[in-house]
């Protein structure tokens, strides 16, 4: 992993909001902290990956390259959601390019060795020689595919691919207790409740701005017309999540009046509010009395990000006409931050921009995450105790 070129020393980040600092520069358009970045923040935590309904039916099988790591999403024949490394035991061979339907076993294109949905390596033609299918030296049960460890929560299939994150659970134990009364069943909207937006920007921009409601007022114009600013509350967990909440959700209406249904057993609280958090580090949630969304982020480099935005609802069956609408007035909002993050993106390259100051006020979201950021930077680059003699 390459080292930062960037001095180790984050002090400044974080100390009392008051008085601290933005991340640096850095941070934003040095490929060599974003790979730092990405082993700390993103592969060594709990991250999200893609959501259970991107492969609804057993053997839906879709390939997806996250921080250039070569993985594969599946639902094996029992309906479990797995990750795997795609790739062959055998050469590193990638094993499925597009998404598609396994119908038999996983096959690589390469010398045909075969697993199960659920990883296992099931057949080596000839590994002995021709016709011979076997060889003491390839012990089968020790060559499955590398799984790749995974929770769903949410729909998200969240995963540590270091492997040595906390239990997902604890990690998340206080945004799950946060919204537990919205821990029922949901239903992905299907192909009309998806879209991904494409951003010229450090994903964590996307984070920052996502979490805080002061942009409201001039970037939302219309949201803002009903959901002032001054309707809205803070999220804070230190460490763990941040967000915002608005006192005024208004329930979307069809054309004749009529609603999505809600979400059964609701506090009477959720009748008029709604919140939207960022759990750490790369998804972004928002639930409201009749419907919820999740958004993936999906870095690309330290300037490109994929944004994964997904819709879900109470019942499995809606309207689809509303769902659509729905949709659109969502990626309406979404696409108004574009140019937002855009323009943070290139202002980083000015040399003079000390990271920035917060509000000491408005901003306690945004610096929640710039200080967990560089938490688990320092975390990170702190020297491996030595071992007892």
């Amino acid at each position: 992993m390459p080292r930062s070129s960037m001095p180790a020393d984050l002090s400044a980040v974080r100390r009392p909001i008051a008085e601290a600092n933005g991340l640096p520069n850095a941070h934003y358009t040095d490929p060599a902290v974003h790979a730092e970045e990405s082993r700390a923040l993103l592969i060594g935590q709990w991250a999200g990956l893609a959501v259970a309904a991107d492969v609804p039916e057993p053997g839906d099988a879709v390939p997806i390259t996250f921080l250039d790591i070569p993985l594969l999403l599946i639902r094996d024949r029992d309906g479990i959601v797995r990750v795997f490394q795609n790739i062959c035991r055998h050469r590193g061979m990638i094993l499925v390019e597009e998404p598609r339907k396994i119908e038999g076993a996983i096959r690589c294109p390469y010398h045909s060795w075969c697993y199960s949905t659920q990883g296992k390596l099931v057949s080596t033609p000839h590994v002995g020689g021709p016709g011979q299918n076997t060889h003491e030296g390839i012990k089968r049960d020790t060559l499955g595919l590398i799984e790749v460890r995974s929770h769903i929560w949410r729909d998200v299939v969240w995963v540590n691919i270091s492997g040595d994150a906390p239990a997902f659970a604890d990690a998340m134990a206080e945004v799950i207790a946060r919204w537990a009364e919205f821990d029922k069943p949901l239903f992905h909207g299907g192909d009309d409740s998806r879209f991904v937006l494409p951003v010229a920007c450090n994903w964590k921009l996307a984070v920052e701005n996502y979490c805080e409601s002061y942009h409201l007022p001039w970037v939302h114009p219309g949201l803002n017309s009903y959901s002032r600013l001054e309707d809205h509350y803070h999220i804070e967990s230190p460490g763990r999540f941040s967000g915002q909440g608005t006192l005024v959700y208004r329930q979307f209406h069809g054309a004749e009046g009529q609603v999505f249904p809600d979400f059964d057993g609701l506090d009477p609280k959720w009748q008029t509010a709604a919140e939207y958090i960022a759990a750490f580090p790369n998804v972004l949630l928002g639930v409201h009395r009749d419907h919820a969304f999740a958004i993936i982020l999906q870095p690309e480099a330290q300037d490109r990000t994929s944004e994964h935005v997904h819709l879900y609802y109470a019942r499995p069956e809606t309207d689809a006409a509303m769902r659509q609408q729905n949709t659109a007035l969502w990626k309406t909002v979404f696409e108004e931050d574009i140019f937002v993050v855009e323009g943070m993106q290139r202002g980083r390259h000015s040399p003079g921009f000390d990271g920035g100051r917060f509000s000491p006020v408005m901003d306690g979201p945004t610096h929640l995450f710039h200080d967990w950021v560089a938490g688990h930077l320092q975390a990170h680059r702190a020297p491996a105790p030595e071992a007892a003699e």
